[in-house]
């Protein structure tokens, strides 16, 4: 009862801040928002994205694992809802389903991992505790005695004058990196605070195997990675994923290692770790060989499968204009799975449901879905709804898509994502982490403004959250795109308490079995953000007003995807 209400109210305060909006008077650039879209979005109601979260986070569908049968079960029912919806299929051969091969490889508990010193004996590292570690090669079996390299954060930046590679010749070798990437305050110099995709462990295995090297062990620090070691842990306790048809090259230990154990490493090779942490952000850093060994015998279960991803399609109306303002929404579906048996025969709940992270995405993505296609407007332009499998294997699904996306990337406007949105109440206010960097943020700014949503900056910077989700594989092939999400503050409480929700869910909830369903969530906030982006996806669709902000990053690649063909 208490949702039902909460979900009223937040209806009605949207019902009189979308009216006045759909009575705002046309700009010179920007036309007023149209009754009829207003009323599509007054529509969307917090118990109907409720109801698909519950029925995503439930036990049944045993953590929605990418390519498992509960993976498999969220795709069909995501499907089932498009077509009741009465959208168009827009996957592979007329269906709603775009199959993506993977690969995918489990470390075994039998795998054993070790450095060894110039002189003395091994020092054993345990597997989960000391080291997480994955082969990225698909093989069953990989064994590595290497000399380490530490090549601070590992990063070949041409753009800034920074090579951390410069010097050293690693092929054969295993890599040790510290995660993130060089503090700045300078906005030209790796953008500043705001983390590049330079810093993200994903960029730190690319590169390692490009320069040649055979493994990579990335340092841990709860400051630099932004969450603590359980979520390394618990994101690489089960099956890493890749995708099959990548040929970029492959490490045979892709790994991360606690902080304590890179302290020792380096001590045992005559080095202090603090110092170096200060030193590998300056251009004073030189690579260099290390006195100890990383000795590896890494044992993997490897199976070859498919998943997919779920693309529908509403058409647009207008047919007498280029087909360059294409709306897509996204949210991806795949969360943890279920994790290994410990052995200690504790019955302990090993489901990671995932209602957060990412139920409400979904259910806001197919709310989307009902409220668009219901609405008796149709959009200037077709709009695209993609749920993305393999998100928590490093974006895999999305990146598919973006590389196989059912139009030509240039005809996309902009990609609006939707991530873990906490149930929490009505927000007042949003982060859209991004949007700055788009010509399209005026508009934003101006229909958040008119729903009573503050824009805060990001919290964070130094965590890279804008390459942390699907709008990022978007980008990547040159589409505007960010993630909408919650501000801190929230309607009856102070923006502590919207900070303390956030810490708790991160300690507590985040990559956790412990992130389920409850019957006392307040989706209010997800109404409201999927109503936020039902408008902003109508101003994209309906003028030529979406591009990067000159200098961006993802510039370039906008402008030579406008001269394909």
């Amino acid at each position: 009862m208490k949702l039902l209400t909460f979900a009223a109210a937040g209806m009605a305060a949207a019902t009189l801040s979308l009216c006045a909006l759909a009575q705002t008077p046309a700009t010179a650039t920007e036309p007023a928002l149209p009754p009829d879209i207003a009323t599509a979005a007054q529509s969307i109601e917090a118990t109907r994205i409720a109801a698909h979260v519950k029925f995503l986070a439930d036990d049944l569908l045993e953590g929605r694992g990418t390519g498992t049968r509960g993976g498999d079960i969220a795709a069909q029912y995501i499907a089932t809802q498009f077509a009741l919806a009465g959208l168009k299929p827009a996957g592979d051969n007329g269906g709603y389903l775009q199959k993506v091969r993977f690969i995918g490889t489990h470390t075994e508990p039998d795998s054993k991992f070790a450095l060894l010193p110039p002189s003395g004996q091994p020092i054993p590292l345990r597997l989960a505790d000391d080291i997480v570690s994955g082969n990225e090669t698909g093989a069953d079996t990989a064994d590595i005695e290497a000399p380490i390299v530490f090549v601070g954060h590992g990063i070949v930046a041409p753009e800034y004058q920074w090579d951390d590679y410069k010097g050293v010749d690693v092929k054969g070798k295993v890599v040790l990196i510290v995660v993130n990437e060089p503090a700045s305050d300078d906005p030209k110099f790796f953008t500043g605070a705001a983390m590049t995709y330079y810093g993200r462990w994903t960029y730190k295995f690319e590169e390692a195997a490009r320069q040649g090297a055979v493994g990579a062990l990335i340092i841990h620090k709860t400051e630099l990675a932004s969450y603590p070691w359980d979520v390394v842990r618990s994101s690489w306790s089960g099956e890493e994923v890749y995708l099959a048809d990548d040929k970029r090259p492959k490490l045979q230990a892709a790994s991360w290692i606690q902080l304590e154990v890179a302290r020792l490493l380096l001590a045992a090779s005559g080095k202090n770790l603090d110092e170096l942490l200060k030193l590998v952000d300056t251009r004073d850093f030189k690579a260099f060989e290390l006195p100890v060994k990383f000795k590896a015998h890494i044992a993997s279960s490897v199976r070859h499968f498919e998943s997919s991803n779920v693309v529908a399609m509403l058409p647009g109306s207008d047919k007498n204009t280029a087909n360059k303002q294409a709306v897509f929404y996204t949210a991806h579906y795949d969360h943890l799975g279920i994790a290994p048996d410990d052995g200690s025969g504790n019955a302990t709940d090993r489901i990671y449901n995932g209602a957060v992270d990412n139920g409400t995405g979904c259910g806001i993505l197919l709310e989307l879905a009902r409220a668009w296609a219901e609405s008796k407007q149709a959009p200037p332009h077709p709009i695209y709804f993609a749920s993305v499998t393999a998100e928590e294997k490093g974006l895999l699904g999305s990146k598919y898509l973006g590389e196989h996306l059912p139009i030509p990337a240039n005809a996309v406007a902009l990609d609006l994502n939707y991530d873990a949105v906490p149930p929490i109440g009505e927000p007042e206010s949003i982060e859209v982490s991004g949007a700055e960097r788009t010509s399209f943020y005026p508009i934003v700014e101006r229909i958040a403004h008119s729903m009573n949503l503050a824009i805060e900056p990001d919290a964070t910077p130094s965590a890279g959250h804008y390459y942390r989700s699907d709008h990022f594989s978007f980008a990547r092939v040159g589409v505007p795109a960010f993630s909408i999400n919650t501000g801190l503050k929230f309607v009856g409480h102070p923006a502590e308490w919207g900070a303390a929700q956030q810490k708790d869910y991160t300690t507590n909830r985040y990559h956790r079995p412990s992130d389920e369903w409850k019957p006392d969530q307040n989706y209010s906030s997800n109404a409201k953000l999927a109503r936020l982006g039902l408008i902003l996806g109508w101003y994209a669709s309906s003028g030529d007003n979406v591009g990067w902000q000159p200098g961006d990053e993802f510039a370039p690649i906008r402008a030579r995807s406008d001269k394909t063909p």
